[in-house]
């Protein structure tokens, strides 16, 4: 739990569809949001997975929820390689993923905090594994750890929503 609640820093960019997304649009929904990337060998998969698992069963209390993932990689997080990410963790429809150029992801990643490591190619191999929590004014309520279970979002997208 963050006490108090933080304001959230902003966040607008492309989804891998194309189209705008903007964090502030979202007020009056909990929202999740997390940075992850499609090429991930470990963390990145398990939190998308147990992000849709949480949407599924949260049943009609998942409108009241909206999932953004920002890539961490964005030579490699092409919109082929992201539908395929999603397809393949039953995340499809379930959230947006951001993608962008670097020039446009790093004062995204600098604003929330996320440390990401480059190597010369320019491919994410260490980054900050949190899913952040937001309330239904749009304040940073809590900051999951990768080790969150769908239960966790499930308990919480309720008190969010509220909040």
């Amino acid at each position: 739990m963050i006490q108090p609640p933080e304001p959230t820093p902003p966040l607008a960019l492309r989804n891998y569809t194309g189209q705008a997304v903007d964090l502030s649009a979202f007020r009056g929904k909990a929202v999740l949001v997390t940075f992850v990337y499609t090429h991930c060998p470990d963390i990145c998969p398990l939190i998308v997975s147990k992000l849709a698992a949480a949407q599924r069963q949260l049943g009609q209390e998942a409108r009241r929820l909206q999932i953004i993932a920002v890539t961490v990689d964005p030579k490699n997080d092409t919109p082929v390689a992201v539908k395929d990410f999603l397809a393949a963790r039953g995340a499809t429809g379930r959230m947006d993923y951001l993608i962008g150029t670097r020039k446009q992801l790093l004062p995204v990643w600098k604003a929330w905090g996320i440390a990401v490591t480059v190597n010369k190619y320019d491919d994410a191999e260490d980054h900050t594994a949190l899913v952040y929590g937001i309330t239904s004014s749009g304040k940073i309520a809590v900051a999951y750890p990768k080790s969150f279970t769908p239960l966790n979002i499930v308990h919480d997208v309720p008190l969010l929503a509220r909040s």
